[in-house]
């Protein structure tokens, strides 16, 4: 049976890339999704005409990645797509607030994501297409969201890596690097509201993220970047000295 997998897929841009697949992946037979809310998880499987796994897991609990790696060795699915969807960012600086607030990004956002990647590859083969969930943030590091910036630097830097690692088993990894969108994250976050730079920015669309994503892996592009502002954005970070640009890109 071939599986895709989406982390995350409870709300926002992970509902939005349930909602694509159907179309831009309708030789996949059943989806496995992975957030803490089960209910959320039982309204997002109704949503799709396709079967449905649902793993209510917490993926800052290391216990988590054994429930999964043991269910997994008992199915052995043929895994076509691995979405990397969970995250969560908040806004303060290091040393002010919670220190929680810092380290869940780095559980979630870093350990999380090698985790289920390092757990799920096993049963990945040719043709099977990695998406890794990123950020603008990744181009350069952002004041006032420094692990999450970080964090996502991470991200990118680990989609790259594993993408060359794979090439000879025909296996692709993509980073997405969309811009601030309009869903609970940043609410969540403390960042709506608080952030001059987060109310002026163009915001992206999660449905076109979300089909543009699946395109780009379709295609086996290593970075997807949506809107034009963001993808100049990507090209100055290049250039400029990081100094300049973390002027630019305070939040």
């Amino acid at each position: 049976m071939t599986v895709a997998v989406i982390t995350g897929a409870s709300a926002g841009l992970g509902r939005e890339f349930l909602a694509a697949l159907p179309e831009l992946y309708p030789e996949i037979e059943e989806y496995w999704l992975i957030a803490r809310r089960r209910e959320k998880l039982e309204e997002a499987a109704r949503s799709v005409p396709v079967q449905c796994r649902i793993f209510p897991l917490d993926l800052t609990d290391d216990e988590s990645y054994r429930k999964l790696a043991d269910y997994t060795a008992k199915i052995r699915p043929d895994i076509r797509l691995l979405i990397n969807n969970s995250g969560c960012g908040f806004l303060g600086n290091v040393g002010e607030g919670e220190l929680a607030n810092q380290t869940v990004m780095i559980d979630l956002n870093l350990k999380g994501l090698t985790a289920v990647t390092h757990t799920l590859l096993p049963y990945m083969d040719y043709g099977a297409a990695i998406i890794n969930v990123s950020s603008i943030a990744s181009f350069c590091p952002n004041a006032r969201m420094t692990v999450y910036s970080a964090g996502k630097a991470y991200v990118t830097a680990f989609t790259y890596g594993i993408g060359e690692e794979l090439r000879e088993r025909g296996i692709t990894a993509t980073a997405v690097c969309p811009g601030p969108m309009d869903t609970e994250f940043i609410t969540l976050g403390g960042i709506k509201g608080n952030s001059k730079t987060f109310d002026v920015l163009p915001y992206c669309d999660p449905k076109k993220v979300a089909r543009g994503s699946l395109k780009a892996a379709r295609k086996g592009k290593s970075n997807y970047t949506p809107r034009l502002f963001y993808k100049l954005y990507r090209g100055i970070a290049k250039v400029l000295p990081v100094e300049v640009v973390m002027k630019m890109s305070k939040t």
